[in-house]
């Protein structure tokens, strides 16, 4: 198939499953979108065994997409882009250490927790996988998805306060969390013993630092250039900011610094929230309307491409990977509540915290397909590679599916 094919199948694909959801299931557009294209993907495994030619068009098709390539060089800088523009900024800044804190340590012991504990469960079923990979699985599991989070926490319907926090930070361990997948990848490559702590540090710090003042730099000019643009050239205003994303993303690439955190910034630099009320006239409504659209309809067809990519990762599925993904599933959890549990407790000392804060957090941590594409990302010639793509959507299914329609029964009820 060729490059329009896809296109066109993938918007069809969407059009006809956002048709069902709306009309019939009634879920939230990326949990119902999801059930259905799993429950398709489900069907065609189940008539392969009838007839294997459907399976073999149905995979050849899917693997036709390369997850991986399409979210992360395509698809995830116009989201999370989409993601900061509707944020509010004077709420960001005020609940801004909290943030930082859960979107950089909440996630470093998360990924260190679920390294370890998941190396003796690899080992408990007989699967002798090096720490390194265990803790490779556990960056590229341990930042929650923006992607997932922002498009449930309208219907979750928590306090504004506690919204910004779960907000801001996916935006934020987001690039983080890829940072620290790609250093720990690094390193597995390598070698450990070539592993220095100053100069691991300083490539963390340089990646980081980099992408928030490259976001930054385009931010500001992209403010002035809209400002000087009359909001009835609309057409020029949206041309401005897709020029703006698409460049400060791979800007950022060629720079070998953080792309996510780059348009994460850029983004917050033009929301119209939170800003002085002349900052706030410098991009017409249009253009904010014109990335919700982008957004709902990129956010459909990636939760589509997550539940059709189990036909994909089904070729390798073995037995065992079914109750270790149930084991991940706890760790995740588990270890979710050590990285949120831990910095909440600490500031509870100096700032107060709304009821249920802790729970809603833990369980509020949606993964998404951020998670599949970097596990899709790993080399094939490492050995422990379908492993850790398994447990990852194994985690990342159950976190959509069941943490996604149970989370608005943690929020408490307004008196």
């Amino acid at each position: 198939m060729g490059v329009l094919d896809l296109i066109t199948l993938l918007i069809f694909l969407a059009a006809v499953f956002t048709f069902i959801n709306v009309n019939y299931l009634k879920l939230p557009s990326t949990i119902g979108l999801m059930i259905i294209a799993l429950v398709l993907s489900v069907l065609i495994l189940l008539l392969g065994y009838i007839f294997p030619e459907i399976t073999d068009l149905a995979i050849s098709i899917v693997s036709e997409f390369d997850f991986k390539e399409v979210l992360l060089d395509v698809m995830l800088s116009f989201l999370l882009f989409a993601g900061a523009l509707s944020i509010n900024v004077k709420r960001l800044k005020e609940e801004r250490w909290p943030i930082l804190i859960f979107a950089t340590v909440g996630v470093l012991i998360s990924t260190f927790v679920v390294g370890f504990l998941m190396f003796y469960i690899f080992a408990f079923f007989g699967y002798q996988i090096d720490l390194i990979y265990c803790l490779l699985f556990g960056a590229l599991i341990s930042p929650t998805d923006p992607i997932a989070v922002l498009a449930l926490l309208s219907d979750a319907k928590v306090s504004k306060k506690l919204e910004i926090k779960i907000a801001g930070e996916s935006l934020f361990n987001d690039g983080i969390g890829v940072v620290a997948f790609l250093t720990i990848l690094g390193l597995a490559q390598t070698g450990v013993e070539n592993f220095s702590l100053g100069g691991t540090l300083g490539l963390f710090g340089v990646e980081v630092g980099g992408g928030l003042l490259l976001g930054a730099i385009f931010g500001f000019l992209g403010l002035k250039l809209l400002e000087i643009i009359d909001n009835d050239h609309v057409e020029l205003e949206v041309l401005v900011t897709l020029s703006l994303v698409m460049v400060s993303y791979k800007a950022a690439e060629f720079l070998h610094i953080s792309g996510p955190l780059a348009v994460v910034v850029l983004g917050l630099f033009l929301s119209k929230e939170g800003h002085a009320v002349d900052k706030s006239k410098a991009t017409g409504d249009y253009v904010y309307k014109f990335w919700h659209l982008v957004d709902e309809a990129l956010n459909a067809i990636l939760f589509i491409l997550i539940g059709l990519e189990i036909i994909v990762i089904s070729k390798e599925f073995h037995p065992d990977y079914f109750l270790i993904g149930l084991c991940a599933i706890v760790v995740v959890l588990f270890a979710r509540l050590i990285g949120v549990g831990i910095p909440v407790k600490i500031m509870e000392r100096l700032r107060t915290f709304e009821k249920n804060t802790l729970a809603i957090l833990t369980w509020g941590g949606l993964r998404g397909g951020i998670s599949v594409a970097l596990a899709l990302s790993i080399p094939d010639d490492f050995e422990a590679k379908n492993i850790i793509l398994s447990a990852t959507y194994s985690v990342v299914v159950f976190s959509i599916l069941v943490q996604g329609l149970t989370i608005k029964k943690l929020v408490p009820k307004k008196s």
